[in-house]
Order: structure tokens, then sequence, then C-alpha cells
């Protein structure tokens, strides 16, 4: 520091000394040797690995109930085997945020079964229907991660619930928590014509070798993924993501994609510029995953997800560590992916590389029922499959049908309340879980969502364009609500009488780059832009009349929504 001859106000003899012994605070990176102070949530994970926490509801609280639970373990640790308590009826969107943990919480909890790949067997389906008959009041939701979510679980039953569900190969292990989440893959992976390549031997290595792997289950925050080779997952809302490639000369593969993530910070993923052959995958995924664990920020929980740390290093950095620290090889450059002419939609019939088909069908906002479920493993065999597949979209498929068999089993389908020619509402629309159960959440989805398709098939039955409607309960968007075509973000609004009311901030004209000519990027807000959940219905008809009545030819609505007047959107 140069240092003027021009003397100057006289200072402290301690000052400069201070200031010299000043260092940056650290982000709480491990690579960095960031290790103090820890937040709370990084306190339970240093005291005990939450993976440990199963043996004492095993030998513990199963037996003495829920009172029995330490603090530690039922808020943190239990998350880590899927297990979150849910939601106190009765309590309004209002309190949320004002009472604490224990005033929110009933004694029942909410257990989110992982389906990587969103592949199930027959007889998988078969346990996941009786579970949910006998120990979640019939109660299973598809949620837009391909997870089965059940609610009024027990902590007595769990011992039994794990019995059943490992005993056909499924698991609830990290299901939730500050580690590796499931992994997100084509619902058509090893069935579709236009897939060279199925990611399924990826992700199961994935499964096998890393998840309730210690190495990995204390990250900074949930790390998400999603691997397929069709454009058909929302690959730039994932930590990290690896999309179908054919390079000129190294042949199919895969593209990498890292730092994306949605929440009340949204970031997009950001293509690394490389190519990753099939057998590769599982090293450069927990490469990744290395990188997160020991340069991710810890300090802050809300600076904690991969993307910030993306946002901050670069894609250049951020390769050369990966390639430098954690894979000790260079990887080879690779071509950005080719996007399909339009996106990618299972729903209906469609055929098969094998010349069998497939059957997409869509419950409504993702709610079923292990009554349902049960009806619905018995359709299937009925028409001669054993394979069942979720997707990212609270959709389900019916692999390996012959083609004569089809429309016997659209029909089947539609008998049990599942729709394999819905209307574009019911197509479109998804909910997270809402007030009726999340404690984070301060207003109702599931049910006004259902009540929003009725009343849209109702008034605009022969609708002819495709509009995604998410609806949140709070700003967390686990329903993905700033990449929809209107995205609804939960809070609490003014109503007609000046009382609040529950409601929706508007969100218009988001998307992901799922084809051709599309950008990725989150919806419009318009100031004030707001809507009572009881006015919310009529909105949404008005809005998508004057989309109707305000188009050029060939044009989506989030197009229209970036040239329509403020007025028209309100």
């Amino acid at each position: 520091m140069a240092v003027s001859s021009t003397p100057t106000r006289p200072e402290t003899p301690a000052a400069p000394a201070a200031r010299a012994a000043r260092r940056p605070r650290g982000e709480g990176q491990w690579a960095l040797g960031h290790r103090e102070p820890l937040n709370a949530n990084e306190r339970i994970k240093k005291d005990d690995d939450p993976l440990n926490v199963r043996a004492r509801i095993e030998t513990i609280y199963a037996h003495r109930g829920f009172a029995s639970i330490d603090p530690q373990d039922l808020r943190g640790r239990f998350r880590w085997w899927g297990l979150y308590t849910q939601r106190k009826a009765g309590i309004d969107g209002g309190r949320t945020a004002v009472l604490e943990p224990h005033e929110l919480e009933d004694e029942f909890f909410m257990l989110r079964v992982r389906v990587d790949g969103g592949q199930l067997t027959l007889t998988q389906l078969r346990v996941i229907a009786d579970i949910s008959r006998e120990f979640a009041r019939d109660t299973a939701d598809i949620t837009d991660r391909q997870n089965v979510q059940f609610h009024w679980i027990r902590v007595e039953d769990m011992p039994e619930i794990w019995r059943r569900l490992e005993a056909v190969g499924l698991q609830t292990t990290e299901a939730c928590g500050d580690c590796p989440r499931i992994v997100l893959g084509s619902p058509v992976a090893g069935v579709a014509e236009a897939e060279l390549v199925d990611p399924t031997p990826a992700i199961d290595e994935i499964v096998s070798r890393y998840v309730g792997d210690k190495q990995f289950s204390n990250l900074p925050r949930k790390f998400k993924t999603s691997i397929s080779w069709l454009v058909d997952t929302p690959y730039e809302a994932n930590d990290v993501a690896f999309l179908g490639v054919d390079h000129p000369e190294h042949g199919p593969g895969f593209d990498v994609w890292v730092g994306g993530g949605l929440s009340t910070n949204p970031m997009l993923a950001k293509r690394l510029g490389v190519w990753v052959p099939l057998a590769e995958v599982p090293d450069v995924w927990a490469g990744v995953v290395g990188i997160f664990r020991d340069y991710g920020y810890r300090r802050l929980r809300n600076r904690a997800r991969l993307k910030f740390l993306v946002a901050d290093w670069g894609v250049a950095k951020f390769r050369e560590v990966l390639e430098k620290e954690y894979l000790g090889r260079t990887l080879l450059d690779g071509p950005a992916p080719e996007l399909p002419s339009k996106p990618v939609d299972h729903i209906g019939v469609h055929r098969q590389r094998d010349g069998r088909h497939y059957v997409g069908a869509a419950p409504v906002v993702g709610r079923v029922s292990g009554g349902q479920l049960a009806e619905l493993a018995d359709v299937v065999e009925a028409h001669g499959s054993d394979r069942v597949r979720l997707t990212p979209y609270q959709k389900l498929l019916v692999l390996d049908v012959a083609p004569e068999r089809t429309e016997s089993l659209v029909a089947a389908l539609r008998r049990i309340g599942l729709e394999a020619r819905p209307s574009a509402w019911r197509r479109g629309t998804m909910a997270c879980t809402g007030i009726e159960f999340c404690k984070l959440a301060i207003v109702e989805t599931k049910a006004r969502g259902e009540e929003l398709v009725a009343r849209l098939e109702e008034r605009l039955r022969d609708f002819d364009a495709d509009i995604s409607i998410h609806l949140n309960g709070c700003p967390n968007a686990c329903a993905r609500t700033q990449v929809a075509d209107i995205g609804l973000k939960g809070q609490l609004v003014v109503g007609p009488d000046g009382r609040q009311v529950e409601g929706f901030q508007v969100h218009l004209g988001g998307g992901l780059g799922m084809a051709e000519g599309q950008t990725a990027g989150f919806g419009r807000k318009l100031r004030g832009l707001k809507t009572t959940a009881e006015e919310l219905p009529e909105y949404v008809e008005r809005l998508a009349r004057r989309y109707l009545a305000g188009r050029i030819e060939g044009e989506t609505f989030a197009n229209w929504v970036i040239r329509a007047d403020e007025e028209e959107l309100r």
C-alpha cells in the first residue's frame, strides 16, 4: 500500500494491525478449511451422520412412539430416510412463518419413496398400493420428481414399511435431506424409438454405489440429478444433468449441465461443454457431487445450493476443478444436444422400438390413491404388461402393450380415473403438496388445481393449445412455478372485502429449452399481478381467451406473453 508523506488524522496504534489481520469471511467451504462456525443444520450433521438415525427409528422410536423422538432427529436427520413431519390440520397459511416447528407439525409423517428413473414393476406397484391403504389412509401422490409420496405415516409403522419396500427393491434412503435425491430419468428409457443410448445402467450404478454411502451423506444442501437421452426431463432445473448427444467422432454419449435450481433464487443449469460416454457418467456424476461437498457454501443455507458456486466460479473454472482435482483427466469437448422440433409428450398411445406400444395417462395434479393404484395394477396385468413408469410431470405410463390392446387399455384407465386422452388443462397442470400436509405452505394447491382443471374443462373444452399451469403453495417452487406458462406462487393476498385470503402471485411465460426455438427463461412478473384463490379459475379462463384471440398462427403462449400489453395479462 502506498503511504502519503502528507500528514493525516492520527490513527490509534491498533487500527493498522487490526486491518491487516482481518480476513474475508469464509463461506463454509471444506476444501478451503472453513469448517466453523456452523449453522444449526451443519451442527446436526456434524454431531451424527443422518443415515445413522434409521437404527434409532427401528430400535427406539418405533417402539416408544412420536413423543420419544429427539428434536434434532425429528426435524433434521429423519429426512435422510424420506420422512418429514406433516402439517397439523386447521392451521391457516398466515401462521406458517409465525409458529414454531413443534406448533406446526402433526404426529404423522409424509414419506417419500424413491423411484429412480421412474421405473416400477407390477410387483412394486402393488406393494406401494398396499402400503398406501394399510398405513397411509389411502394417500399416494405422484410427484414432479418421479417419487411416490405417502401421508399419515406413523413412526411405529416404519420398520414394516421399510421391510415391504426393500423386499421388492424400493427404498426411501436419501429421498430427502442434504444428499443426492432421486435421479430423474426418461420414462421411456430403453423403449423409445428415438433413443440411441439407454442411460438406465448409469442410473442404476449411481444409486447402488452412492445412495446411502456416507461419503455423500453430508452435502451443503439437496442435490438433484437428471439423466436422460431424450429431452423429456426438466434438465435445466437440476444440479447436474446428463442429456443425450451424438458426437460426430465418438458417437452417442451425454452432454453435461451443472448449476440449475429454482426456489426463491432461480438459476438455469449451464453446459460444461463436454462429451461423456455412458460408462463414465457415474464417475463424472460423483466428481460433480464431490465438488459440491467440498467447495459448496455451508455458512448460509440460502446460498448452499450448487447453483451459487457455479454462478461465482463460472463454467470454465468448474470444469477445470472437476478434471484436475476429481477425475484426474481431461474430458472431451462435445457438441450441444439437438432439441426436438416440438416438446416431447408421452401422454397417449405411442409406438415402442420393439413394435409394442406404451400408453401415457394423466391423473389430476398427480393425486392418486392406494385403491386407484391397486386397480391400475390389475388393469396393467390384464393387458399383458409388467412395467409402469412415472414421469417428472406427475403422470404415468404403461409399457409393453400389444397394438391391438391399446384402445382397451385407454378405456380401462379412464374407468379408474386415469385419462390417456386428457384435455390440455389436465395434461398441463401440476401442483405441489400445499397446505393440506406441508408445513412450509401458505395456500391449498391440490384441491385448487383439481377445481381449476374442472372449471377450464367445462368452459374451454375445445381449447387447442398447450398451456402449462404450475401451482405452488409457497415460494420454494417444488412445482417449478418459474418455468411454467402460468406459474402460481402461493401467498396471502387482499380479498375484495379488504381481508387477507389465500391467493397467488402470477408468473407468465416461463419455460425450459425443451424444443427447437424455445429459449429457457423465467416467467414474467408484472407489478401487483396477483389473484385470490377464489378468482383463479376466472382469471386463467380470461387469460386463455385473450391468448386465443390475440395469437398469430403458430404462436406459443410464452411468445404471446412477451409481446402482450400488460393490461391483456391482468
